[in-house]
């Protein structure tokens, strides 16, 4: 018996081994990974060959079109170990059928694969799923083929086919069949630099058009802070679906800008709205105000008040605004229902206030190309006195008239009944954010003491005002008191004083007394001063990064560090000024002394709130030369 049961653990024994050498990488995979490594030496992971599939079925009795993407890969570690989690994300405009995993013979791994929603406390995403797994690659040389098919139940939800991976690929193949009885353009955005080719034929048993397309070692995903959006970046496919044949007769999609608006607006038409709930509380709004202007602004920055921003993830989760009276009563809501709600509060009060749709500057497109990839928000548009007024509900404390920078310059689609108004949002200089610092300085001890004076204008403010209205009402004067010390020992403020903080049509400032320590020593006949605390943009360089850096807003900004030289004491040598003016900045700073009175200036100025790739080197250049007079101390001799 005690020897059965020996043969039958060896047995055993054998065959796991004999298994686990089947998935086991073997000396030619060790070596191609090695390979691999020495021209990816930041890579784990490698994706061989990738192929898609993308096909189109037409559902006659519902007259949809669906879309099925079928995607093939071979992932190879060429690290010592690597972990990797692989996804696709779907709603319910789409599904999932196939998700799986097979080792290199092509065997089934058997992993836990996840089923979830998306969601977050900052992000309501009301029907976003994803089905993932986490992916162990034991060692170098390891080898996995992925599967997934993912099936999108109508046409007009697929959008785009990007040709990047979440990581480096070697070579990717992506076949589009389009029958014939589909008629839908593929527009090539981004493939300059690329290797990309392109071949198409007919099938006549399939009475289909193929495109195929074949790409060549193209760089994974950048995983880059405040960078374009995707469609100004990868390569990509804008898949435009514009009509179908059934039965001897064309159905539209999206043929041309109307057919969307037109889509929108049944969606607008099927909504219960029921804005006599709204009618107390816009006559508490309005009954005391000395004019319309102020009728608006209370209605407008009630609800960036009292409406709780709730987002939906960008794309199709979801088109159709909630009711008004919805979000009234929740007391929150995504971007369309914020503004739906604040058009019915002003047509409550007698205005005409309009939907619209804009694509914010994440999005590439505009409305010449009619698909749902174009928008990602929705604002409210103010008709008056042959003017239009953009409100966003969404941009907490920005004022009335000012515009977000993520919306400035962008194509808007506003409602007009059957027709509809296309219009582009205005552009605000950076001058219209203004920040300044004006620091009047003397030395005591081993301190810099005086007045400082802060004011925030535009998008400064916006953003200021958001930060302190986060922390608690109880909390509000130590935050005050923090942000201005920045939590510095070294620093100490006293007596505060602002301008209404609750007031975000006006300029707004704080002045205060400061005592900056250990900033000032002295030896024999000499005093070193390290004037500049702040030192702004002192160490923002950009290494080793690819894509262009987007600022949240356009910036102003101006600081003025004034001291009072000492009795008996001058100042032989002050730093050397810097002038730098290019076509996207503006950096100026400069040393100057009249009387006993120092003057230092600085004042950097981002014109289009972007610094582009292309400007990196000469930005460095001027950085370095910035980050050297923040390092160069100030000294004053006895005469």
């Amino acid at each position: 018996m005690m020897n059965r049961i020996l043969l039958l653990i060896l047995i055993s024994l054998f065959n796991i081994t004999w298994a686990q050498k089947k998935i086991d990488p073997t000396p030619e995979h060790i070596a191609q990974a090695k390979e691999l490594k020495i021209q990816y030496d930041d890579e784990d992971i490698i994706v061989l060959n990738g192929n898609e599939k993308v096909t189109f079925t037409l559902n006659k009795r519902e007259k949809k079109v669906s879309v099925t993407r079928r995607i093939r890969e071979e992932l190879i570690n060429i690290s010592v170990r690597a972990d990797i989690q692989k996804h696709v994300q779907y709603n319910d405009e789409s599904y999932v059928s196939t998700f799986n995993l097979k080792y290199r013979n092509k065997k089934n791994a058997y992993i836990n694969i996840i089923d979830k929603a998306i969601n977050s406390d900052e992000m309501f995403h009301h029907d976003a799923r994803v089905k993932y797994a986490n992916i162990d690659f034991p060692v170098q040389g390891y080898k996995y083929h992925f599967e997934s098919v993912k099936k999108t139940k109508d046409i007009k939800y697929f959008t785009t086919i990007y040709f990047t991976d979440q990581f480096q690929t070697l070579k990717k193949e992506i076949k589009i069949v389009i029958p014939k009885w589909l008629n839908i353009e593929l527009k090539e955005l981004n493939f300059k630099g690329y290797d990309i080719t392109k071949k198409e034929s007919f099938d006549d048993k399939l009475k289909a058009t193929i495109i195929t397309y074949t790409v060549k070692n193209i760089k994974k995903e950048y995983d880059e802070k405040q960078a374009p959006g995707p469609s100004y970046i990868y390569p990509h496919i804008l898949v435009l679906a514009k009509s179908f044949q059934l039965e001897n007769t064309t159905h539209n999609l999206f043929n041309e800008t109307k057919d969307l608006y037109h889509w929108y607006k049944s969606l607008v038409d099927s909504m219960d709205e029921q804005p006599t709930i709204l009618k107390d509380k816009v006559k508490e709004l309005t009954e005391n105000t000395a004019s319309d202007e102020e009728k608006i602004k209370n209605i407008y920055y009630w609800v960036q008040d009292n409406i709780r921003y709730i987002a939906f993830e960008d794309g199709i989760a979801g088109f159709k605004p909630d009711e008004s009276q919805n979000v009234f009563n929740k007391r929150y809501g995504d971007c369309k229902g914020m503004a739906n709600l604040t058009r019915q509060m002003l047509k409550e009060a007698g205005f005409d206030a309009r939907l619209t749709w804009i694509g914010t500057k994440r999005i590439a497109y505009d409305y010449s190309t009619p698909s749902l990839s174009v928008d990602n928000h929705m604002i409210c548009t103010l008709l008056k006195d042959g003017k239009k007024i953009f409100l966003d509900g969404t941009e907490k404390f920005n004022s009335y008239g000012e515009y977000a920078e993520r919306i400035q310059g962008k194509q808007v689609l506003i409602e007009d009944g059957e027709n509809f108004i296309l219009e582009k949002v205005p552009i605000a200089p950076s001058i219209s954010n203004k920040q300044t610092y004006h620091f009047n300085a003397k030395i005591k001890d081993d301190a810099l003491i005086g007045n400082v004076t802060k004011t925030y204008d535009g998008e400064s403010r916006a953003s200021f005002l958001y930060r302190y209205s986060s922390y608690k009402n109880d909390k509000k004067e130590d935050a005050l008191n923090y942000f201005l010390t920045n939590d510095d020992k070294n620093l100490s403020v006293s007596n505060i004083k602002t301008s209404d903080l609750n007031n975000r049509d006006d300029m707004l400032s704080i002045d205060y007394s400061l005592s900056q320590k250990n900033t000032v020593s002295s030896f024999d006949n000499d005093i070193y001063i390290d004037l500049d605390y702040h030192k702004e943009f002192g160490k923002f360089q950009f290494k080793n990064r690819n894509t262009d850096y987007l600022f949240s807003h356009k910036k102003h900004f101006t600081s003025t560090i004034t001291l009072e030289i000492p009795s008996g004491y001058t100042i032989s040598e002050t730093p050397k000024s810097v002038h730098v003016d290019t076509e996207n900045y503006k950096i100026d700073i400069e040393f100057t002394i009249k009387d006993n009175i120092l003057s230092y200036t600085k004042t950097f100025i981002m014109k289009k709130a972007i610094i582009k790739t292309t400007d990196f080197e000469a930005w460095n250049k001027t950085i370095k030369e910035v980050h050297s007079i923040y390092k160069e101390q100030l000294i004053l001799t006895k005469a």
